[in-house]
């Protein structure tokens, strides 16, 4: 019986190179092939979808003005790209992407909701109701006498916290918040309606609302004594370590003490 005849180690070799080139030419045939479908027309985005709040923009304006900025096909299409295009967009806060088969696409938006103007007078910036700043035509604004609240970017929902707050103090005197500052120092200033500037001084949020709570307390009593009432407010200081510090309209005093009850 003979023997078979070993394979020489160069066949062997030629044999495993000739393998591995015919498996490397299938994947790339198959690897062309697969890109040749996936770029096919017949997968290019042909619509749009777009759900959720679209109050400050016009899903067809947003459909045609965001689209040319989309590149790829049903399956190659960034989706974490084409997210940021639409978030991009002015008043939208967050938009939720997905593919819908066989070459479409489903944007749910949110927009942001206005709730103050941000920074210093004549500032455009807005605060939605998360805090955030945003920037947006502020004449598209639908709600009328937004507060303007300022502090520290990085600070803006502590500024939002504060002033939702201490509005809720003032209403039960009938006045209203339009303006809220933080300093970089940590103090807190308001504006009234009325035109009132009241110093609240700092500290943590429960100080400078018991502080605020305080002088609300007596400010209708102190005012009445000089035939004022609490509209009459013009300004207040109560870093004051035992009282504050009041100015009333039309009463000639500079300052009045008013010792903490």
């Amino acid at each position: 019986m003979k023997q078979p005849v070993p394979v020489p180690a160069e066949v062997k070799l030629m044999n495993t190179l000739a393998t591995a080139l015919f498996v490397l030419f299938a994947v790339m045939l198959a690897g062309a092939m697969a890109s040749w479908v996936l770029s096919f027309k017949a997968f290019a985005i042909q619509g749009i979808t777009v759900t959720g709040e679209v109050k400050h923009n016009n899903a067809v304006t947003l459909r045609a003005n965001v689209a040319p900025q989309l590149s790829g096909t049903f399956f190659t299409l960034d989706l974490g790209q084409a997210r940021r295009v639409f978030e991009a967009v002015p008043w939208v806060r967050q938009a939720v992407v997905r593919r819908e088969f066989p070459n479409r696409l489903r944007v749910q938006l949110q927009e942001h909701k206005a709730v103050a103007f941000w920074g210093a007078e004549g500032e455009s910036r807005l605060l939605n109701t998360y805090g955030e700043v945003f920037e947006a035509n502020v004449g598209e604004v639908e709600q009328d006498g937004l507060p303007r609240l300022n502090g520290p970017d990085l600070q803006s929902a502590q500024v939002l916290a504060m002033y939702r707050s201490l509005q809720e103090i003032f209403d039960n005197m009938d006045l209203s918040l339009e303006l809220l500052e933080l300093s970089g120092r940590g103090g807190w200033r308001v504006r009234l309606d009325t035109g009132a500037a009241i110093e609240l001084g700092g500290g943590s949020a429960e100080e400078v609302q018991a502080r605020t709570q305080r002088f609300l307390k007596t400010l209708t009593k102190v005012s009445s004594r000089y035939g004022r009432n609490p509209e009459a407010l013009e300004t207040a200081d109560l870093r004051h370590e035992n009282g504050y510090a009041l100015r009333l309209r039309g009463v000639t005093t500079s300052a009045l003490e008013v010792q903490k009850k």
